[in-house]
């Protein structure tokens, strides 16, 4: 397990990083999204979006709970538990079903259905700096050989 802290100076700086992640993402991958309301989750998800080439609107999923995108062969996920009040939920929205060889998961309060989801191979924490200053820090923590190549391709956007 290798972690890496990445200090975002702002918004750009965190959409930046998610194009980073975009030419390493396969099918298959599970992405944890820790952090606060507001600490730029989706911000980051949006980056990823535009590196694969999506160029609409890209919603926050809070009150429909996923979005979904496709790129020719590879589903993409947008998944936002916050509003679950009981794991229980998961089954009965059927989301199992989502998680397949070819989709890309991106997950958002994944301990609100701890222990129904396949293991990370990235986790990423957004938080504001302890400090006050601003923007953001990203700390992200690799779990197999697929979030270790996301580590190394995040590594190139750090200032």
């Amino acid at each position: 397990m290798t972690t890496l802290a990445i200090a975002l100076a702002d918004a750009a700086h965190t959409e930046r990083a998610g194009r980073a992640l975009a030419p390493v993402l396969t099918g298959g991958m599970c992405v944890e999204l820790h952090g606060d309301l507001g600490a730029g989750k989706t911000t980051l998800v949006r980056g990823v979006l535009r590196g694969l080439g999506h160029e609409a609107a890209v919603k926050s999923p809070t009150y429909a709970v996923v979005e979904h995108y496709q790129f020719s062969s590879l589903y993409f996920y947008h998944f936002d538990f916050y509003r679950f009040a009981d794991p229980g939920e998961w089954e009965t929205a059927g989301f199992s079903e989502y998680f397949r060889d070819d989709a890309l998961w991106f997950v958002e309060w994944p301990e609100k259905v701890a222990g129904l989801l396949p293991p990370p191979d990235l986790a990423l924490t957004l938080a504001m700096h302890d400090d006050g200053s601003p923007g953001r820090r990203l700390v992200a923590r690799a779990t197999t050989a697929a979030g270790e190549r996301a580590l190394r391709a995040l590594r190139t956007i750090r200032d």
